[in-house]
């Protein structure tokens, strides 16, 4: 079994050293698995690249490396990093011996304008926590089941998100389908609140097993889920529903 801790958070806009203070504040009581954040973090969906984007050696990371290493639990979610004169909306996975693996958020939210401020992801990246692989994603990611397709054998699609309750019912009918057509778990982690333009997040974060049934299924209300993954009834689905050998070969850039 390996445990993850999905927190639901609201998020104070613009503010990275509020943000980290909560946020802390939220996770103190938690010494074991995975912790997963939301989507921009330390700042919410702010289109304000340039002023608020910090390096990897920003506060932002070194409050997650911290957090890693003195808990002893992998952490995660994304932040905006500025990298070679370009900024990211990039996930940042935390190991409890403070090693760094990143994945930049590949499609971007056209509707907010995010690509006018933001650089694309080219590519994937695979994590591993007791044997279970997991394939990181960001937001706007699960609508596109090509890049979500599972080619590689991950057990867990980790989505991280600021998506708006006006379109929850997407979101939640999306993340079925992929846990579904992926045969493989889904972690969901979503915020709360209202940001700083007047958008509403209505949360539901969420945890789905591969035959679309919810593990956990969280509210509107800022809290913490917990839930235990087992990786052996996952590859036993597999094996007794092997749709997977069946599936079309795609190659996407």
């Amino acid at each position: 079994m390996t445990r993850f801790h999905l927190v639901q958070s609201d998020l104070v806009w613009e503010h990275i050293d509020a943000n980290l203070e909560h946020l802390e504040h939220q996770i103190s009581s938690i010494r074991s698995g995975a912790i997963i954040l939301p989507e921009m973090f330390s700042t919410g969906f702010s289109m304000a690249s340039a002023k608020l984007a910090e390096s990897m050696t920003g506060k932002a990371v070194t409050w997650l490396t911290k957090q890693a290493i003195q808990k002893q639990v992998y952490i995660c979610g994304s932040i905006i990093i500025e990298e070679d004169s370009r900024y990211f909306n990039r996930f940042v996975w935390v190991s409890p011996d403070g090693a760094l693996t990143t994945y930049d958020k590949r499609h971007l939210f056209r509707m907010a304008g995010e690509h006018h401020y933001y650089a694309a992801g080219k590519g994937q990246v695979q994590l591993s926590i007791n044997d279970m692989q997991l394939r990181p994603q960001v937001c706007y990611d699960l609508r596109f089941p090509g890049w979500n397709r599972n080619t590689t054998g991950y057990d867990v699609l980790v989505y991280v998100a600021n998506w708006p309750a006006a379109r929850r019912q997407h979101w939640m009918t999306l993340l079925q389908a992929r846990a579904i057509e992926n045969l493989s778990y889904v972690i969901a982690v979503n915020r709360v609140g209202k940001d700083g333009n007047d958008i509403e997040y209505a949360g539901d974060s969420c945890v789905i097993d591969p035959r679309g049934n919810y593990l956990l299924k969280m509210d509107a209300e800022e809290r913490i889920g917990t839930v235990d993954l087992d990786l052996v009834s996952l590859r036993a689905y597999r094996e007794s529903f092997p749709a997977h050998k069946d599936a079309d070969t795609l190659d996407i850039k």
